[in-house]
């Protein structure tokens, strides 16, 4: 008997409990990572802000700051404040909480839908994704094997991806790269009709690979990590429905990198080339523990223990 496939988990995930009015309750995988991934607490953020829309309003863009680490296998309690219900437009704060500390911050705005002039820039000429091979192959075919926490993430993983540029494995094929990345997604299986899922699961999706384009000209996307990276703040904004189980491309670039902190922004377009969200991402660089310099022990400072 099969379990439910990754992108049924997917959904289950953004399904929160509500617990009072205005208050929601979701739950945080028990997974081998330090810090629950800010992706899944953006999502759940974004689905506790629009369960208190009454009006069909699609969310047309949020600003978010990662405040403190999730805690792995802790419910998150989402509190939400309903800032203003205008003619036009509804805002949503959102406050993430965990064992009574905030850890995450949202604030979402909802447009009801209005018909005005249109332009975009034209999406970027790459092989469709069937042309290219799965991330789990792409790491087999290097490693010979997947290995167990790799075998692991992608018997979980809720997206297909695909990057459009095989994956460099050492320093040595980084020279001359640019900080830029694309990245074909899509939910792997269906995640039903309602458009609020597709948003939220699309939001989960667009922290999953931003900050590539930031690390790209300084290490590999895939093997010995030299800097512990984090996510500090996050906005989208959305601009045509969707549907995150079909493709999308994923465009990131990273206009600048300094001070230990990299910018990142990304366009995502739709498989007919319609640019569907424009996101923008910050992220903390800090080199790993292992290679940071021992820090200066003060007079009279008991060390640290452990």
């Amino acid at each position: 008997m099969t379990g439910p496939s990754p992108a049924e988990r997917l959904v289950d995930l953004l399904d929160l409990e509500e617990i009072d009015l205005n208050i929601f309750r979701g739950q945080s995988p028990h997974e081998s990572l330090q810090r629950v991934f800010g992706g899944q607490v953006a999502g759940q953020a974004l689905v506790a802000a629009g369960r208190t829309v009454e009006q069909q309003r699609p969310v047309h863009s949020l600003h978010a700051y990662f405040l403190r680490p999730g805690i792995p296998g802790v419910p998150i309690v989402y509190q939400v404040e309903r800032v203003r219900d205008g003619r036009s437009f509804t805002t949503r704060r959102v406050i993430a909480v965990q064992r009574g500390r905030t850890i995450f911050n949202l604030t979402a705005s909802f447009h009801l839908p209005e018909t005005g002039f249109e332009h975009q820039l034209p999406m970027p000429d790459v092989p469709d994704p069937e042309s290219l091979p799965k991330l789990a192959d792409e790491i087999r075919e290097h490693l010979g094997s997947l290995p167990e926490p790799f075998e692991r993430m992608a018997r979980r993983q809720a997206f297909d991806l695909r990057y459009v540029e095989r994956l460099r494995w050492s320093t040595a094929e980084l020279e001359g790269v640019e900080p830029r990345s694309s990245v074909w997604m899509r939910a792997i299986g269906s995640l039903g009709d309602d458009p609020l899922v597709h948003t939220c699961a699309l939001t989960y999706a667009s922290d999953m690979t931003l900050l590539d384009a930031v690390r790209l000209p300084v290490e590999p996307l895939w093997g010995a990590r030299a800097f512990d990276t984090a996510s500090l703040d996050h906005a989208m904004w959305f601009h045509r429905p969707f549907r995150a189980d079909e493709w999308f491309l994923y465009e990131q670039e990273s206009p600048m990198a300094t001070g230990a902190r990299g910018l990142a922004r990304g366009q995502i377009y739709d498989r007919a080339g319609h640019l569907i969200v424009s996101v923008m991402q910050e992220g903390l660089f800090r080199p790993h523990e292992s290679n940071r310099p021992p820090r200066r022990q003060e007079p009279n400072e008991t060390p640290p223990s452990g």
